[in-house]
């Protein structure tokens, strides 16, 4: 199932030489995105600081389809794609409000264990959140 993950504007000192949105910039949104859809899945952001469990990205892989400019507004929507036993597989969409695809992420991202710097088992309410967000490329 998509979700609406993240709403944004492109300022001027975001875009670069070229005039759009910088690819730092896509990254930023992108990874706003993503703590949107791990809270969806019943990851509480205190977990950082309360339990020393967060997210570790693996790999992003970034389709630019369209440029963004400075002033447009853009929309990010996010759905999983797969549950594994320590990471999750996420799909992103950046679109204007028009509906135009400006950019597409898929990224793997494991759930870490900030004391020991290494990956984890899913916990359980996040799991169950994960499978119910899962949509079929």
């Amino acid at each position: 199932m998509t979700i609406r993950t993240y709403q944004g504007l492109v300022y001027p000192a975001q875009c670069d030489a070229m005039g759009h949105m910088n690819v730092q910039h896509y990254v930023g949104a992108f990874d706003q995105a993503h703590w949107h859809l791990m809270a969806a899945c019943g990851y509480d952001s205190d977990w950082v600081t309360t339990r020393r469990e967060g997210w570790a990205d693996v790999r992003y892989e970034i389709d630019y389809k369209r440029e963004t400019r400075a002033g447009e507004l853009f929309v990010i929507d996010s759905a999983v794609r797969r549950v594994g036993t320590k990471s999750l597989t996420t799909w992103h969409r950046l679109s204007s409000l028009d509906g135009t695809v400006r950019a597409e992420l898929l990224a793997i991202t494991a759930y870490f264990d900030l004391e020991l710097r290494r990956a984890r088992e899913l916990p359980d309410i996040v799991r169950a959140g994960a499978l119910a967000l899962v949509e079929e490329p």
